[in-house]
């Protein structure tokens, strides 16, 4: 290269044409060698202003790339934009920039609802309208026992039936319409507020499900999917849009009427018609319209039937279908759909014909599947209206051979003691109710129900309540004391060695040690069945002789609601508690359901661990087996030694000779068990235990046509003048036992260790060599007792004259009777004792309290 390129051409200090072309190629305002705009040169002149400074070919370069317009907002405003979208805005300066046009706003607005529109149009013409017919086929529910054999099917095609719109009666439509959609006729097939329901219920992490029209609804029945899914409902809205503006108002309601489920199993108008009146719906008159309109809220709960769950008693169910039935007749006249005058002839709730489909559950099978149903749709939160659509195969935990020895158990001690022809007085309306549970798992493997549903009666008594335990409460009151100690222990667990008061008609103390008053203002003085004059005995000869006494002092000693606590880590429900905190309390006025009890005692035989109890084992539908069915996990409801300790003293209840549960020693291998007998003989109860199986027997009187009149005494009934748990409970309990373990190995229960400290009561005397005699040993409150107080033998339970099994024969002098009550005498006020929060799930029960549970007054019972 030669020298003179390598060396920058001098160029005049004035310029020339390469500065001008160099000036040229540079953006107008910018100063290439500083980088940032300048002001121009005046025009005035060739000399007018400052020159720009001379640049290098490079720069020359540089200027030529970055192009005339530059980078500058100036250069660029009032310059189209060739965007799609002119956002941030090319022609404003600032944050004006930011701010979107008129064009922008109404044109994004207008393509969003073209969008909407556009993909709900698509979705409807994606739909297909629902087949009333193909929704009627038959889907039954099959049941299984614990060997996978199959138990039976419930539901079917029989009541499925489809009938066209000439065939439902205008007094039903217009039921329909005026209870359910009153717009149905007008409307376009939805309903805006109920879709706002759905999206905010969705919102919150709820239910999508809300208010919807009957055309929704029958898009709904049509569904074989009952789950509530934001998915399936956008696919009902399309359905029910596209249904309410193609197909006829007639046909929609048809439609809906044929799918709706009524109960008694009836899919459908014609099904229902003939389920409850035996009549084609074409028959129906306007009261027994409205009264299948009123089955459309829920017939889980308007059933008068009853349905499944604790707030679907017939008694309750039958009011709540009064008030609807009257409910819709109004609300026909109240929207013109029926005239007043006509409204005034229907005064008289409709009568009903015997429901036909317990017929295929006679026997047990009936309360079985109530038992599987109810437990299936607390698992998989269903209602009973979509457990009833069918399809389900329900697996259960029930073993038929124990199931028929129970059955056969109390049929044939049933058999041997009732004549209700003989003795229609007494013998009348005797009821029993049993359940027993693996003590290891959990699961019910055998129950009775009852008679059956196929002889009317619909009430399952192995899972109901209201029916008073009695003193198979009392051990509950015992491992409160063992976990949580006394007042006079100082927190510390006490022995069942400790000694308390047992003489009849003992002054009971409240914590404080202040006599509890009566209503009359007096002390209250708890009554045992036996007149005897114990003096002071330890807690394990008081549990063995079912003596009240002590455990009415020692409730209040340990607080009620400890005594709870310690019930509801063993699975007892707190709903089945007796809330007084009276004396009564510790005498069993609670009241569990045979199933909770067998359950609860299986706790103690499982040294402290309990197993929620259970009923299926799997479920499948449509060839998939659905979640949540695996068995409970165990829990710690108790230390070992207090459940061992009160296994070791119901043992006792059963091996001494004068315990109330001597009878159940026959099944010849260790038992540990309790009765329970309830105030004027209403109920009677046995409850014990092996180490492989806990069973509860539960005998009591009561009309199940008349729930409202409660319980009825048992005096006299099988011509005995007083029924105890130890008899006739303990009886059905030992001849089942001896069935269900059958070939079982015979097990002992666990050695229990030494647990808490001896507490005696205040009076109780100093331990000596010699005994003492019960006159030296009562306390001061104890009133004197008579000459034939001290020496008159418990009540008979004499009879016929040959002695039955369920006998006590001879007479037992010692008065070892058990009641559980305290003979109806008022409990006065619960003297202070402590609430405290449920029991943790797992771990021991803690050790909380301070809160007053009030004041109440009960009475034995």
């Amino acid at each position: 290269m030669s020298e003179h390129r390598r060396k920058p051409p001098q160029q005049p200090q004035g310029g020339g044409r390469a500065a001008s072309r160099r000036a040229a190629q540079q953006r107008p305002g910018r100063d290439p060698a500083a980088g940032r705009d300048v002001p121009m040169a005046s025009r005035s002149g060739p000399h007018g202003g400052a020159q720009p400074p001379h640049g290098s070919r490079a720069d020359a370069r540089r200027s030529t790339q970055r192009g005339p317009a530059g980078r500058g907002r100036a250069g660029a405003k009032g310059r189209p934009d060739k965007r799609l979208v002119n956002y941030p805005r090319s022609d404003k300066d600032g944050w004006l920039r930011f701010m979107p046009s008129w064009k922008l706003v109404s044109g994004t607005i207008l393509g969003f609802f073209a969008v909407i529109i556009a993909g709900a149009g698509i979705g409807i013409a994606m739909v297909n309208t629902p087949d009333a017919n193909k929704a009627a086929k038959a889907q039954n529910n099959v049941f299984f026992w614990a060997d996978n054999s199959q138990m039976v099917a419930t539901g079917g095609s029989m009541n499925r039936q489809i009938v066209t719109i000439d065939k439902i009666p205008l007094s039903m439509r217009n039921a329909v319409i005026a209870a359910e959609n009153e717009s149905f006729e007008t409307d376009k097939g939805v309903d805006p507020m109920g879709i706002a329901r759905a999206v905010v219920n969705m919102a919150k992490g709820g239910s999508t499900q809300g208010g919807s029209t009957i055309t929704q609804q029958y898009v709904k029945n049509t569904f074989l999917s009952s789950d509530q899914t934001l998915k399936r409902k956008v696919t009902e809205l399309f359905i029910a849009i596209k249904l309410g503006v193609t197909v006829d108002k007639n046909t929609v309601l048809a439609g809906y009427l044929n799918t709706a489920y009524y109960g008694r199993d009836a899919y459908g108008i014609q099904a229902a018609a003939r389920a409850y009146f035996g009549k084609d719906s074409e028959k129906l008159d306007p009261s027994e319209s409205a009264f299948l309109a009123s089955m459309l809220k829920g017939p889980n709960l308007y059933n008068p039937d009853g349905g499944l769950g604790s707030a679907a008693t017939p008694k309750l169910n039958e009011e709540r279908a009064r008030q609807r039935w009257a409910w819709v007749l109004d609300r026909e006249v109240a929207v013109g759909r029926m005239d007043p005058t006509e409204r005034a002839k229907y005064t008289k709730f409709p009568d009903r014909i015997e429901a036909e489909q317990v017929r295929s559950l006679s026997g047990q099978t009936g309360y079985l599947v109530d038992t599987a149903k109810q437990y299936v749709m607390k698992t998989l939160h269903i209602g009973a209206d979509d457990l009833a659509r069918g399809g389900y195969q329900i697996h259960t935990t029930f073993q038929k051979p124990k199931v028929d020895a129970l059955s056969k158990a109390v049929e044939d001690t049933r058999n041997g003691f009732i004549d209700e022809k003989a003795r229609p007085a007494t013998d009348t309306f005797v009821q029993f109710g049993a359940a027993s549970v693996d003590v290891n798992t959990g699961a019910i493997v055998a129950l009775y129900g009852g008679p059956g549903m196929d002889k009317k009666y619909f009430n399952n008594n192995a899972n109901t309540s209201g029916v008073p335990v009695g003193s198979t409460w009392k051990p509950y009151v015992l491992a409160a004391a063992m976990e949580y100690g006394t007042k006079k222990s100082k927190g510390e667990g006490i022995s069942a060695d400790s000694k308390y008061n047992a003489n009849d008609m003992t002054v009971i103390n409240d914590r404080d040690g202040k006599p509890l008053l009566g209503k009359d203002g007096t002390p209250f003085r708890q009554k045992n069945e036996s007149e005897r004059a114990y003096g002071y005995v330890t807690l394990n000869e008081a549990m063995e002789k079912s003596i009240n006494v002590p455990f009415a002092q020692l409730v209040f000693d340990v607080g009620h609601s400890k005594v709870r606590d310690v019930a509801a880590s063993t699975g007892i429900l707190k709903d089945s508690m007796d809330p007084n905190d009276n004396a009564s309390f510790a005498l069993g006025t609670s009241t569990p359901s045979a199933i909770r009890m067998a359950d609860s005692y299986a706790t103690f035989a499982a040294s402290g661990t309990h197993h929620e109890p259970y009923s299926v084992t799997k479920v499948e539908k449509n060839g998939t087996e659905l979640p949540g069915f695996e068995a409970p996990k165990p829990q710690r409801a108790m230390d070992n030694s207090v459940a061992d300790n009160i296994t070791k003293v119901l043992k006792n209840v059963v091996e001494s000779p004068e315990g109330t549960g001597n009878k159940a020693k026959k099944l010849g291998r260790p038992v540990a068990g309790k009765t329970g007998t309830t105030d004027k003989n209403k109920s009677a109860w046995f409850v014990g235990y092996t180490p492989q199986l806990s069973t509860a027997v539960t005998l009591f009187r009561s009309d199940p046509s008349k729930p409202d009149q409660g319980l009825q005494s048992m005096n006299g009934v099988g011509n005995i003048d007083s029924i105890h748990g130890g008899d006739i409970p303990a009886t059905i309990w030992t001849e089942y036992m001896k069935e269900a373990l059958k070939g079982a190995p015979v097990k002992d229960f666990p050695e229990a260790e030494d647990v808490g400290v001896v507490a005696d009561a205040a009076g109780a005397p100093t331990p000596t060599p010699a005994a003492p005699s019960p006159s030296a040993s009562a306390s001061q409150s104890t009133p004197p007792a008579s000459p034939s107080a001290s020496v008159s033998p418990s009540p008979s339970k004499g009879g016929k004259p040959t002695c039955q099994p369920w006998k006590l024969c001879p007479p037992d002098p010692s008065g070892g009777t058990d009641t559980g009550t305290s003979s109806g005498v008022d409990g006065g006020p619960n003297g202070g004792t402590s609430g405290s929060p449920s029991p943790p799930p797992t771990g021991k029960p803690g050790r909380p309290g301070g809160t007053s549970w009030g004041t109440s007054l009960g009475t034995g019972g």
